[in-house]
């Protein structure tokens, strides 16, 4: 479905190359050989070699941030402050002003397509969520100030869809991985390897995950839903994830099984994690410790709660189609632990 993609000699910025999704979907429109400028704090030497035009520009500069955006056709604003602690102003800096910023260079430059990396978390309130779509309304009084943040910018990017000759849409991978993934799934391993991961509650919640390449699929399935006219896709967010949720403790479980790890037995109860994570909050606030705390009541939810998504509003509107399965997906992972070059 990407026969209407935008001409090749137009300039793709993308934001937070350097980070997983950001240097994958770059990588992926290097490959299409489309013209590519990054911008992100940390060189990508990998993408200038390919022919990336890369800025060292922080998010929170919102001048730098602007002026990036000149003679673009498309932006794809993936970078963000990602984490479960923090100062709430280094995320707002980031996350809203940031994006804010992009949103004023798309329309000052005329940049026609704006495509915004969201989050999921966006509507998450603490309780289950078992095939929620995209009615559910933005979570309220939600401990954490990552998905707070990216809610208030998530809303500033569709509402400015359509403004100065602008369309927009944003995305909402759930809990990315695969090969080349230092965070999510290369965390979870290495506090198992430490003896230091623990199951918490009944262990029988399911969740979404979704593989890289099938985000970055969506992005530019986004991406050319913005450059058909008319642009239905326009001031909409989607839902990306791999479609089959799992239960979180039993698919971990089997990476470690498959790694010659031992499977995690060792179980908290929710109530004692929660009340273990508002202990480390008050703490960690108190003293002002900039380091992530063991645990918190954001995370002791996110491990404990259902959260998975219908995808089919992006099936019907955006024809996006997982092309990797959580199987396939978990074999590749696995070749490329055993042999790098594969990733």
């Amino acid at each position: 479905m990407l026969a209407s993609s935008p001409p090749r000699n137009e300039l793709a910025l993308v934001t937070g190359a350097s980070g997983f999704v950001g240097g994958a979907l770059a990588n992926r429109l290097l490959d299409m050989g489309r013209r590519v400028r990054v911008i992100c704090r940390s060189p990508v030497p990998e993408l200038e070699k390919r022919g990336a035009e890369w800025h060292r520009i922080d998010l929170a500069d919102a001048s730098a941030v602007r002026s990036v955006c000149q003679g673009m056709g498309t932006v794809f604003h993936v970078g963000a402050k990602v984490g479960i602690w923090g100062r709430y102003s280094d995320f707002r800096a980031v996350n809203i002003e940031g994006t804010q910023a992009v949103i004023n260079g798309c329309r000052d430059f005329e940049v026609p397509r704006l495509v915004f990396t969201s989050s999921p978390s966006v509507v998450f309130n603490g309780e289950d969520i078992r095939g929620g779509d995209e009615s559910l309304p933005y979570g309220r009084r939600i401990p954490a100030h990552y998905p707070a943040t990216k809610a208030v910018a998530e809303a500033a990017v569709l509402e400015a869809d359509e403004a100065d000759g602008l369309r927009t849409v944003a995305l909402r991978p759930h809990l990315v991985w695969g090969p080349g993934d230092a965070n999510l799934i290369a965390r979870v391993v290495a506090r198992a390897r430490a003896g230091r991961l623990r199951m918490v509650g009944s262990g029988e919640n399911r969740v979404d995950l979704s593989y890289i390449d099938n985000v970055v699929d969506a992005h530019l399935l986004a991406e050319q839903g913005l450059t058909e006219r008319p642009a239905t896709v326009g001031g909409q967010a989607y839902f990306i994830t791999n479609g089959e949720p799992v239960r979180l403790w039993s698919w971990i479980n089997e990476l470690l099984n498959r790694l010659g790890l031992d499977p995690i037995d060792r179980q908290i109860s929710y109530e004692k994690a929660r009340k273990m994570g508002a202990v480390c909050e008050g703490i960690w606030s108190v003293l002002r410790i900039r380091r992530e705390p063991p645990m918190t009541r954001f995370v002791a939810s996110a491990l404990t709660k259902d959260h998975w998504f219908s995808i089919e509003r992006a099936r019907t509107e955006l024809d996006y189609r997982p092309r990797v399965s959580m199987a396939a997906g978990l074999e590749r992972y696995l070749e490329t632990l055993a042999d790098p070059s594969l990733g």
